[in-house]
């Protein structure tokens, strides 16, 4: 029986937070799919599937925190904001 669960966060630094984890889209395990989306420039959707409840659980803790993280050091920095979003992305 797979197993799946769907987070949507509305922010204005949804770009930003999604480029964020993308380096660990190709870490992704063997019993777990995982989907990052953005639907529209605000809103960010994780889509988790998994074979077994403890992979979905694993799956979620992982990329949670990571956009958590990313949301956290966004706040602290002041980058993501409008206008200011291009100050945040990857390799910078």
């Amino acid at each position: 029986m797979r197993h799946s669960a769907v987070f949507t966060c509305t922010t204005p630094a949804a770009v930003v937070i999604y480029r964020a984890p993308a380096p660990e889209m190709e870490e992704i395990g063997p019993r777990s799919e995982v989907r990052v989306a953005l639907e529209g420039e605000d809103r960010l959707v994780l889509s988790v599937t998994a074979e077994d409840i403890p992979s979905l659980r694993a799956a979620l803790n992982l990329w949670l925190r990571l956009i958590s993280v990313a949301g956290e050091m966004l706040a602290m920095t002041g980058a993501g904001t409008r206008g200011n979003e291009g100050a945040a992305g990857p390799g910078r």
